[in-house]
Order: structure tokens, then C-alpha cells, then sequence
């Protein structure tokens, strides 16, 4: 078996790391439970704004086309009537979007591209995120920190919260009010970026690369977004049906952080920045 030594461990070869998203239920049976994966579904096709991501789509979206996105894209069970229990994602579909990944942050490190690089799953993807950002500075690219401490009100159950743009090296967050990294699905920090960098004359980015709204609200902008998307976020998936998002990988986005390390080393290795 091929095995060659990066940073964080060794480069699995493709067996190898099916393997290892299947053990880690990062792809094949996972958490996230059917009956959430069909509310989201219905959510998104019905358009309300925390399912979309920050995208707009063109199409009409009804449940079951969604459901067929998901079939082909993620590998969810295909049978309709299947309606609680276990879901699925396919390894292979998952390795195949991170072989277009690895190759588009090739394709940014060869041009020297402008990166922005971000996630709304701070607890389980910032350690796989903050490696990546290094390595495509260490190549070449210019790696974007726009909007820190731009702030803004978030609904929520007990009232509004305060959440802010942040980074953590060279990766955006968004954070509480005692500076805690957050979850978000929120398109709005990455338009606040966005506007930003055009309003101090510095253009769009090259390439966002990131998950939930970050990634959404960057395709729908007419930046090349890449972003991981888990079996219960249907929009990114429908995003790159309509070539908005140009990768969705489909896996679970919140697993323990080490467990995503050979999917770094093998990403880092195919794109050339190991």
C-alpha cells in the first residue's frame, strides 16, 4: 500500500481512507438520524433562510427533488418511504468530491490565488481548516483575514445574541460576546467580508473555502466556494447541482476533530501542499 508521511500523519491511500471514514462514521452509517435529514429537506425546499445558507436558488426544489440531489450527490438511502432510523452517506462519494477539492486548492496554490478560509463547525473542523490555510500561504496564496470584529444580532429562543467576526490564525469564525468560537449556519459574516474587501478596492477572493453559509453565501456572491456539507445540509448539494457551489464534500461535519486528520493528510498530499 502507498503510505507516505505529512505533518499530521500518514497519507492514506483511497482503501485506506474509506476505510477510515466508514470506522470513524464520518461517511457510511452516520449520526444524524433520517427523520432530521427529511425535515431539512422539506425546510430548504420551503426556502427558510437558516436551511439555505445564504443561497437563492433557481429551481423550485420540491422535497423529493431534493431528496434525489441528496441520493446522487451525498448517498443518502434512496427509498422515500424510509422516514426515521439510519441514514447514509457514501465513502466513495465522499472520496471522489475530496479528490475535486484537493484539486481546486491545487489549482488556487498554482495560480497564487486569494484565499478565504472559514467554518461555522469551529469544535470539529478548525484543526483540520487551520493546517490547510498554512499550506496554501506556504505555497503562494494570500490568505484573507476581512471584517474581524464586525458584529451582529442573532435570533435565538432567549433573545438576541451578539456574534462576531473573528479568526483563528488564518480561519474565520464567528464568535459570543466572551470572544467563544460559535456554531453557524449564517451567510451574513461573509457577505460583511465581502463588502469589505470590495469597499476598500481589494476585489473578491480567488477561492472561499469553508462549510454552511460561508461557503453558500460565497457561491451565491460568484466567488468559487468549496465546503464540506453534512447529510442534513441539503443546500450546498443543491448549490453545486446548479454550479453555484463548485464542491460540496458530502460527510459528517462533526465528528471528534482527530478523526478528520487522514482526510487532511490525503487532501494535502493529492493537492500537492503536504
Amino acid at each position: 500500500m502507498h503510505v507516505t508521511a505529512v505533518g499530521h500523519g500518514k497519507v492514506p491511500d483511497p482503501p485506506q481512507l474509506r476505510a477510515h471514514l466508514v470506522r470513524s462514521r464520518i461517511a457510511g452509517d452516520v449520526a444524524t438520524p433520517r427523520e432530521n435529514n427529511l425535515r431539512h429537506f422539506r425546510l430548504m425546499s420551503e426556502r427558510h433562510p437558516g436551511y439555505l445558507f445564504g443561497l437563492e436558488p433557481d429551481g423550485s426544489w420540491t422535497p423529493d427533488e431534493v431528496l434525489a440531489v441528496m441520493v446522487r450527490r451525498c448517498g443518502v438511502v434512496a427509498d422515500p418511504g424510509h422516514i426515521h432510523g439510519q441514514d447514509t452517506i457514501d465513502p466513495d462519494l465522499t472520496i471522489a468530491a475530496l479528490d475535486a477539492y484537493a484539486d481546486r486548492l491545487a489549482l488556487a496554490a498554482q495560480r497564487g490565488e486569494t484565499v478565504l478560509v472559514a467554518t461555522g463547525h469551529p469544535d470539529g473542523l478548525l484543526d483540520f481548516y487551520r493546517p490547510l490555510a498554512r499550506a496554501l500561504e506556504d505555497a503562494g496564496c494570500t490568505l484573507l483575514r476581512p471584517g474581524r470584529d464586525w458584529t451582529y444580532q442573532t435570533p435565538a429562543s432567549e433573545g438576541a445574541k451578539t456574534r462576531s467576526i473573528d479568526y483563528r490564525s488564518w480561519v474565520g469564525v464567528v464568535v459570543d460576546d466572551i470572544g467563544t468560537p460559535r456554531h453557524t449556519h449564517s451567510a451574513r459574516p461573509i457577505r460583511a467580508m465581502l463588502a469589505e474587501l470590495a469597499d476598500n478596492g481589494a476585489g473578491l477572493p480567488g477561492l472561499v473555502v469553508g462549510d454552511h453559509g460561508w461557503a453558500g453565501g460565497a457561491g451565491q456572491a460568484g466567488v468559487s466556494a468549496i465546503g464540506f456539507a453534512d447529510c442534513n445540509d441539503p443546500a450546498l448539494f443543491v448549490g453545486a447541482e446548479e454550479g453555484t457551489v463548485e464542491v460540496a464534500v458530502p460527510l459528517d461535519d462533526n465528528v471528534q476533530p482527530h478523526l478528520y486528520r487522514p482526510l487532511l493528510a490525503y487532501v494535502l498530499d493529492r493537492a500537492g501542499l503536504s
